[in-house]
Parts: C-alpha cells; structure tokens; sequence
C-alpha cells in the first residue's frame, strides 16, 4: 500500500492540488464499471483508439474513487476532495509505478516469452512448483503493456516466486515490459507466425522479444531451431539450452521420445545423469511445453523422482471462463482451473457484468499456497464477496469455514468439506434466477459441480469465444478514423452466436449502436438489459406500437412506410434507407423528391442515420461500381440534410469496406460477419480471431471388417479392416448432408477424420483409423481452428454466414472469456 504523496514522487507527477488530500492506495483502477475498493483505488486515465478515461473521471467519482493519473486535469470545482497526479503518459506512468513495486521485493522472477505456449508453461510451472514456494503468477493472459503492470503490482512480502508472461504486437514494446517484471530466469517458448504484422521481418520480432532476457541469470530455450540459437547465445547470459534428438551437447538432451495412446515417456540426460518423466499428453505442443518446465525445475535444484511424480500429474490449462445456462434460469460461469485471488477477483468482475437481475452465488474451494495466513486471505476474500453483493456462498474444504466469522448473516453460507460432499447435497438445495460463478482449484474437481447445475442438453455444442471477438471488433476500431462510431450487427441471434450474451459484451465494450432485423429481436435485447440504441432493419407493419414501447429505431426504406407513420408515435426517430445500387431495400434515387417533400411536411420526424449498403465492397473487380454507389449516395445525402437542417449519422460501411474504403467511413460503420471472425476482403492490418468453433463428441467407437457398409443407403464401405467413431451431430444441427461419403473432414485429437457415408439427422460417423489414440468422449471440431468454416463453406458451395446462422438452435451455445 502506497500514499497518494508516495505515488506522485515515483511518477514525479504534478498536481494541480494545492495539497493531495490523504489517500492509502492498495489497487490499481483502468475501467469506471469495475469500481470495488473506490477509496483505496488509482484510476489511470488511459486513451485508448476509441475511449479516453479522462471520460469516465465523474463516473469514477460518484463511485467513491478520489485518486486519479491523468494527461489532462477536469474542472477542480466538479471534483472536491479528489486527488489528481498529472503526468505526460498514463500508461507509461502505470508502467512506473509497477517497476518500482517490483524492485522493493528480492522473490526469484521468472519471466516468459514466445509467440505460443506462454500461459501453458506459466500455470504447468505453477502446478509443479506451488508445493514448495509461496507464488504470484500472471491471471490469465495478462501479458500485454497493460496486463504486466497490473500483475506485477500483486507481489507482496511473502511471494518467493513470481511467473510473468510478457507479450509483445510491435516494437519497441517489451523495454517496456522487462523493465517490470526484471527477471532472473528467462523462457523463451518458441518463435511463431503471430504478430508479424507489427515487424518489419522475422528477425526483427526475435530480437524484440530477446529483449525481455537482456539482464537474466539464466535462459531456457530449445536448441534446436538455429536461428535462435545464435541469437540467443549473442546475448552472451548464462543459458539452459534442452534438445528433442537433435544437438547432443544441449544442457538438457531428451534423447528417446516414446508416444503411447494417451501418454508420453521422455529420458533425458542433464548434467551427466540420466532422467526419465511421463506427461499425460501425446501432442508435439504439449510436450515441448513440459520439457521447458523440466528444464526449470532441473535448474531449481528439485529431486528428479520428485519432478518425474509431479509431471506425470500434469492437468490441462482450462485459459477461458466458460459461461453455460443452468437449471432454473440460473447462469453458471465455470472458472474451475486455478483459485487465487486474482483471478477470483476476475471471475466476480465477469459475474457482474452477467448478472441482469439474477442474485448472485459463489462456490469456491480453498485458495491454495497464497503465502498468506488463512485469516489474512480469507478476510481479502470476504471484503471481495461483500464488494461484489454476493447473497449465497458455498465454500468448499476445511479453511473455507473461517467464512462463518467473517461474513455479515445476512449472507447465505453454506461449508462443505469435500467436493463429494457437496455434489451428494445439491439435490436439496434450491437455485433459482441466481448467476453461479464456480471458482476452485484444480485439485477440487468443481468442473463436476458445473455438470451437474447446468442444463443438460445435446452434446454438440457452439463455442462462443467473447474475448476473441472482443479482439476482432478493436481490431476494425483501430482501423477507424478519430470519432467514426461502430453499429454493430446482432441480428440472426448474432450470426448464430447467441443475441444476448453477444449484445451485452458489445454493449460493454462501449459501442455505439447494435442493429437487428426484426422487432422481436431488438424486444428479445430489451429484455436482456440492453440500453444502447437498436435499429431494426425490416420493421412489420404491425410492429411500430412494440418498437415505440421498447425505443427501438426503425429503417424506412418507402414512401408507403412513411405514409403509415403518420398514424404512429415514433419518438425515439427512424433511419433512412438509401437504394445506391444494391436493390434489395431502400429509397431509390427517383423517390428522393417524394421523400424530400415528406420530410418538409413532417418536420417532427426525427431522422437518427440515413444509410446505403454496398453490394460488393469486398472485391476489387467492382470498386468501379462501389465508387459510384458511394457517390449516388453522398448526393443524397446532400439533398436530405439541406431539408433537414441538421446532419443525421451517415453510414454506408460494412466490414469488408472499413478498410478497403476509409474515404467512406463518415460517421458511423457497420460491423456484421467480421466480428465474428471472417475478413473477406483480407485487407485488415492484423489477424482476426476464431470466434465460433462448432464441436461434438465420440458416442461410440467401432471395429468394421472388410466388406461391411456404414450408414444410410450403404454409401461407405470398409475396404479393410476399419476403426469408426459415430459423433453427435446431425444435420438437424447444422452438419449439412453434402460435407458427407468423404467431402469433409472434422478434427479428433489434431488429425483429420472423414465422414462416412451420409449424414444423419442427430449423428454422424468418422473414420478414426489413422487416430488409434481417439476414444470415446473425445471431443471432434467440425469447424473452428482446424478445419475453420471457410473449408466447410467451400465444401457445402455456400458462404460461412450460411453456416454460422444454419447451427441449430438445439445445440448448446458456450460462452467463453479469456
């Protein structure tokens, strides 16, 4: 905890006070919605492409939040007794501030890089080491300019570990980072494809990231790629070099690799002694990743047939929150891979954010190896469960019951010394309309609790990756001219992905408009809690009373709407629809003089937008005709304001236009298929993220014999002896019959598996021959990373908006956040 006084000496801030006002700061602020501790909070007023914080200063204030970094200071008078350091750079201020946390405290740091694999080594290191040492670990993937800094500024006195993952998009940033975290040991992980549109080559991305290791006593890395080899040893730090079969002299040589159905034994050589560990993984990923761990713990000094017992008790790195509907109205949110109170804090941030309504429950397990005494965090995490209004909590194991004394009765509690003991109790008791966040270590196993509260449905499911689309729509932000506003497209249930959960994320993320086709939609949104403006794209005739009552905007697009308006009460405004060329909906050119005078004879219509679509934006074979269309419409346009005597919002933009036409941008862009992932026009600077990943699983594996036929109409035969797996999914949910008799294959255990014979209505069957490994339960991605939509589309002769909004209702939509 830091004195306001302190802070503005380390940032050498000013302050337009007089005197600071006494402040004890202890958390470090950057987002006015996620105000707990307000009194004992920083808010750094961050600038970011589309918000600035500077805006969010009063919302912060009403809050209870009475210290704020700043770039430019507000009118004093609006904000008595508030403190404001004033400093040239607010990130880099935040950047200051937690380099100077971090040298007040000697704990051995542990700093990784590399294009992949940086999450996994961090919590596999976590998982191998927590026995034997008090650790402050990254939550999540806080890796970025301003993820470091917050995760840094975690340490306290009783840590003697700290894992940080530093992660870089251009250069000239990890400087920044490693003059945070200053480590001792460094991991360099591997060098990908990822960001290489932030550099100007290959090489130069390398020598960025190396700078994280640049006063390291030690560097683990993999000797066998040459380029990084000599790089690294140009560094001239003392290094742990380890080798897959190739390079003999490596500090640590794993010389035999033997894969086996569901495990993997390594024998390795270090320091002239041999060693031997099992991972309970077969891929090639996995296993590099644990073998850096080895490295480090080898280094550490640990025994080896202590780090050959917990190796082979690695489990899984569950990154994501999963959000998933429950019995009862209830929602539950699934974060059941790790309990810290970083991380705990994230879980309730995200509960707040998908509460609408419902009360709130806790379960959470102990929080294990935190370095504190049990009162100490236990009281951190009440004063949490009081911040965040939470009405019930069920702790699970024995350190849990201190809840008793430290939680007001009017919170319903509930102690369970074991997760069976909880599982065999949920029968009685009742949960209803709650939002249930499941947080807990993984040596608990709440994943059971999460089964059994959620709603049992079919086994084929819809991934929904919120912070992926998170990306994908800051992604077209920064392509956006200063003060260009972003409507986005939550129509079709979000191309497939759910309306509500998508629209309360946008929402969240500060949009400025969503958009859906039909009223009963924008009603559906309403209903959800959304509050930003709605326009409905093709409003019934009978809907203008549903839309007046739910403040839904309207598009007219016809003289004869207009007419029927004149019996309706429409005071939240319509948006005019332009026909530039697309002919499909909209005012066409020769009607502008009907509307015009319409608008003359009506001035208490209020206009919000007036828009046009263009038909072909995303290929260059007709930028002719795009221009033309953009021209027809700006004209318009002209003639409407000249009428109106105000400028409504001008829009033409959809996806694929952002960045092919930002001449075009005006006020406002439309953003529809590329936030969920898919750049047609493939001229954005940066990658988009996999939003949607359609998955199944293995119902039944079966041994077919030469001559036998598989499925309806015997489409598919064995031509020898063959291994089958029939999947839960069907063409009832969106797996259309033409991907069937071999025309695509799905992903089982990162290999590729046909489909045979034809596609049923509810399942379907694979060829698992080549896949001995696969078993049932396994889960099959039948579109996603590998393969993605576009294969499958190409496959079915259609578009992936086509297959995104063919995925069937019944199957269940999971949410997850990063």
């Amino acid at each position: 905890m830091y004195s306001i006084q302190a802070i503005q000496q380390i940032l050498q801030a000013k302050s337009p006070n007089l005197q600071l006002y006494e402040a004890q700061i202890e958390h470090l602020l950057l987002d006015s919605r996620q105000i707990i501790f307000a009194e004992r909070s920083l808010f750094f007023a961050i600038k970011g492409t589309h918000n600035d914080g500077h805006q969010f200063l009063s919302a912060a204030y009403q809050a209870g939040v009475r210290s704020f970094v700043v770039t430019k200071v507000p009118e004093l008078s609006q904000f008595p007794d508030a403190n404001f350091l004033l400093v040239e750079n607010v990130v880099q201020a935040l950047q200051q501030l937690a380099a100077h946390h971090r040298q007040q405290f000697p704990l051995q740091v542990i700093g990784i890089t590399g294009s992949n694999g940086k999450t996994t080594v961090k919590e596999w290191l976590f998982q191998l080491l927590y026995p034997h040492y008090s650790i402050i670990r990254s939550p999540r993937s806080f890796n970025s300019q301003i993820g470091v800094p917050l995760s840094v500024w975690g340490i306290q006195v009783q840590h003697e570990i700290g894992i940080f993952e530093a992660g870089i998009s251009r250069k000239g940033e990890m400087g920044n980072l490693a003059n945070i975290i200053h480590p001792q040991i460094g991991i360099f992980t591997m060098l990908g494809e990822a960001h290489n549109e932030g550099f100007a080559s290959k090489a130069e991305k390398l020598q960025e990231k190396l700078l994280l290791f640049a006063e390291v006593d030690l560097l683990v890395y993999r000797r066998d790629e040459a380029t990084i080899h000599r790089a690294i040893k140009a560094l001239g730090r003392k290094t742990l070099a380890w080798s897959l079969g190739q390079h003999p002299d490596a500090d640590l040589y794993v010389f035999k690799t033997e894969t086996f159905l569901n495990h993997t034994h390594l024998e390795g050589r270090y320091q002239g002694h041999e060693q031997r560990i099992a991972l309970p993984f077969t891929d090639l990923a996995s296993i590099e990743n644990a073998i850096h761990c080895w490295a480090v713990l080898l280094h550490l000094g640990l025994k080896s047939e202590e780090i050959a017992e917990r190796m082979a008790q690695l489990e899984p790195v569950a990154m994501r929150m999963e959000l998933l509907d429950g019995r009862n109205n209830c929602l539950i949110i699934n974060d059941t891979y790790n309990a810290d109170l970083s991380s705990l804090r994230l879980g309730l941030q995200w509960m707040r954010q998908h509460e609408h309504g419902r009360n709130r429950s806790l379960v959470l397990s102990e929080i294990l190896q935190s370095g504190s005494s049990d009162e100490k965090l236990y009281r951190k995490v009440a004063q949490l469960i009081q911040e965040h209004q939470i009405s019930r909590v069920i702790g699970i194991g024995p350190a849990t019951a201190v809840f008793a004394s430290l939680l007001p009765p009017e919170i319903n509690q509930m102690h369970f010394d074991t997760t069976e003991a909880l599982l065999e109790a949920l029968p009685q008791l009742s949960f209803q309309s709650e939002v249930i966040l499941i947080k807990g270590a993984r040596q608990y196993h709440l994943e059971t609790i999460a089964q059994a509260l959620s709603r049992q449905v079919h086994q084929a499911r819809l991934e929904v990756n919120l912070s992926a689309l998170a990306h994908n729509l800051r992604a077209y932000q920064r392509c956006l001219k200063p003060g260009v506003k972003t409507m986005v497209m939550i129509k079709a249930t979000a191309y497939g992905a759910g309306s509500r959960e998508v629209a309360r994320l946008l929402e969240y993320l500060r949009v400025d408009y969503c958009c859906v086709a039909y009223a009963d939609e924008g009603t559906e949104l309403r209903q959800a809690g959304i509050s930003a403006p709605i326009m409905v794209l093709n409003p019934e005739a009978g809907a203008f009373e549903q839309m007046r009552l739910h403040r839904l905007e309207p598009v007219v697009y016809s003289l004869e709407q207009l007419n029927n308006l004149s019996q309706e009460a429409l005071p939240h405004g319509v948006h005019l629809s332009i026909d530039s060329g697309m002919h499909r909906l909209g005012f066409d050119l020769h009607e502008m003089d009907g509307l015009l005078d319409y608008l003359r004879t009506h001035p208490e219509l209020s206009v919000k937008s007036v828009y046009t679509h263009l038909a072909a934006s995303e290929d260059p074979a007709h930028d002719a005709f795009t221009h033309e269309q953009a021209r027809r419409f700006n004209q318009a346009y002209a003639r409407i304001t000249a009428v109106l005597g105000y400028h409504p919002l001008q829009h033409a933009l959809n996806s694929n236009g952002i960045t092919r036409f930002p001449q075009y941008q005006q006020d406002m862009v439309r953003l529809g298929i590329g936030l969920y992932g898919i750049d047609v026009s493939n001229s954005l600077p940066e990658p988009l993220q996999v939003v949607l990943s359609f998955k199944a699983t293995i119902s039944q594996i079966k041994t077919v014999a030469a001559g036998e036929t598989i499925g309806y109409g015997r489409r598919a035969q064995a031509h020898s002896l063959m291994r089958t797996g029939t999947i839960s999914v069907g063409y009832a949910d969106g797996l259309r019959r033409a991907a069937g008799n071999g025309a695509f294959s799905v992903g089982v255990r990162g290999k590729r598996a046909s489909i045979l014979g034809s596609v049923c209505m509810d399942m379907s069957m694979i060829d698992l021959t080549h896949i001995p490994e696969a078993q049932t339960g396994d889960t099959v991605e039948i579109f996603g990373h590998d393969p993605s939509v576009q294969e499958l589309a190409k496959i079915l002769a259609t578009i992936p908006y086509e297959v995104f909004t063919g995925i069937s209702q019944r199957v269940k939509r999971v949410y997850l956040q990063e």
